[in-house]
């Protein structure tokens, strides 16, 4: 069965406006340009339930937007996007939480914009906290915590949450070393267990420890689609 599937998908966003003769000279923008550009451009793309899929290119390929769309966070101009199950996305660790409330509060608060009942979160509450390493710090408000330790807690609620698809943007980008260490074990897990993993990263040797498959996008388009070793392996020799 398929989790994802992105059929002929484009997103395209209207250009901005040149507001006078000098900006128009600064950007270069001298000659007739069209009036959208496009992030996304004729994208097809499967990821049947189970598989553990790397999305990479350079920075502006269209990436983090690829999930988005996968999350139905954004509508695309062109194309039909289709999730099946439950699809958690870990695209901006700490969106949601609330500056003035205790890391503990946050705990219930994010998760109940995950669609996780107060129940649930306080069966959950003792695990997510030793996740996170914040154990010392979790009375505290989060207007207190570096962002480091917010992205912690983010990451430990988020995987706490039952999904069947997690969709992660360059979250293991974040933390010291040995919490590092944890996520990427805690998403080996996932994918023992079954689970769908679709992961944005620039960090190719994690994309290779974690991902069997490997997209790489670059100005929107899909450049090359198979096995990781050899989807990155190409891919390092040409960037």
């Amino acid at each position: 069965m398929d989790s994802i599937e992105l059929q002929g998908i484009s997103v395209r966003y209207r250009r901005e406006k040149i507001r006078s003769l000098k900006e128009l000279v600064v950007r270069g923008l001298a000659r007739r340009g069209a009036p959208y550009f496009y992030s996304l451009r004729d994208i097809s793309l499967t990821v049947r339930s189970g598989e553990s899929v790397g999305i990479i290119g350079p920075n502006g390929a269209g990436k983090s937007t690829l999930l988005r769309v996968a999350a139905g966070i954004v509508t695309p101009s062109e194309g039909v996007a289709i999730g099946r199950g439950n699809i958690v996305p870990l695209l901006e660790l700490g969106t949601g939480f609330e500056s003035e409330l205790s890391g503990r509060e946050n705990i219930q608060f994010n998760g109940a914009l995950l669609g996780r009942s107060r129940a649930q979160m306080r069966a959950q509450l003792d695990d997510i906290i030793a996740f996170s390493g914040l154990e010392q710090f979790i009375d505290a408000p989060l207007r207190t915590y570096s962002t480091g330790m917010v992205a912690r807690l983010a990451f430990a609620i988020a995987t706490a949450v039952d999904a069947e698809t997690i969709l992660l943007d360059e979250i293991l980008a974040v933390g010291d070393a040995a919490f590092r260490a944890r996520c990427e074990e805690r998403i080996r897990t996932f994918v023992r267990e079954g689970r769908t993993i679709v992961l944005v990263s620039h960090e190719t040797e994690e994309v290779v420890k974690l991902c069997k498959r490997t997209v790489w996008l670059a100005k929107g388009e899909i450049v090359a689609d198979g096995p990781s070793e050899e989807i990155i392996s190409r891919y390092e020799t040409q960037r």
